[in-house]
């Protein structure tokens, strides 16, 4: 797995991650992978845009009321 080095980094900020490295119970090193991974994670707007492609593919289908199935189960 590739490394990352950042240099020259003020000391108040590595400081704060620290306390929340302490905060999340973890070390240092997996509080930075953990922050680094949520940052690059999909953004709102990536979510949203699959959210329409998936809705634009079910448009035009019909389906059944699944309550109507619940209520089916229920009275068994």
């Amino acid at each position: 797995m590739p490394h990352v080095l950042i240099r020259e980094l003020d000391p108040a900020v590595i400081k704060k991650l620290k306390l929340r490295a302490r905060r999340h119970r973890r070390s240092l090193q997996a509080e930075l992978k953990d922050v680094l991974e949520q940052a690059s994670a999909a953004s709102p707007a990536d979510v949203l845009a699959r959210i329409e492609r998936v809705r634009a593919m079910f448009r035009r289908r019909r389906f059944s009321d699944s309550a109507v199935l619940i209520r089916r189960d229920r009275a068994r």
